[in-house]
């Protein structure tokens, strides 16, 4: 027997946005609703073990634009850590929002939500025992 409540109606209009930062990626659907996020199949407040600044930056994109208490996310996020996640879903709701309207991209843009953080772990090189650091030097 076949459950029909998970499946969205045709009617029902979604917008996606991919966000990445260091080796997170997230996938962002942007549905109709009154402001529930969900993260992996988990409520945000669980799946961000409860820390605010994660869910602040999941959220500050729909915050800028007043739209917080009008959409409901549905995020499938991996790999990295949490900090990583957080900022990727914050891209991909940004990338969504700009799908919503082409008008959001200015004050998205202003506010940097659409920037992707070039930074990442340096790879560790022979010789050395991590990215930078070298073993002891002796003169003798």
């Amino acid at each position: 027997m076949v459950s029909t409540t998970n499946i969205a109606t045709a009617d029902t209009v979604s917008y996606w946005g991919t966000g990445r930062r260091k080796t997170a990626i997230a996938r962002v659907r942007l549905v109709p609703g009154n402001g529930k996020v969900t993260i992996n199949g988990r409520a945000a407040m669980d799946y961000l073990n409860h820390n605010l600044a994660f869910l602040s930056a999941v959220t500050a994109a729909l915050e800028t634009l007043g739209l917080e208490k009008e959409y409901d996310l549905l995020v499938n996020s991996k790999g990295g850590g949490l900090g990583g996640q957080a900022d990727a879903i914050k891209q991909g709701v940004a990338r969504a929002l700009c799908k919503l309207s082409p008008d959001n991209r200015k004050p998205l843009k202003a506010e940097g939500h659409l920037s992707r953080d070039p930074r990442a772990k340096e790879r560790r090189k022979y010789g050395l025992k991590k990215a930078r650091k070298a073993p002891q030097f002796s003169k003798r």
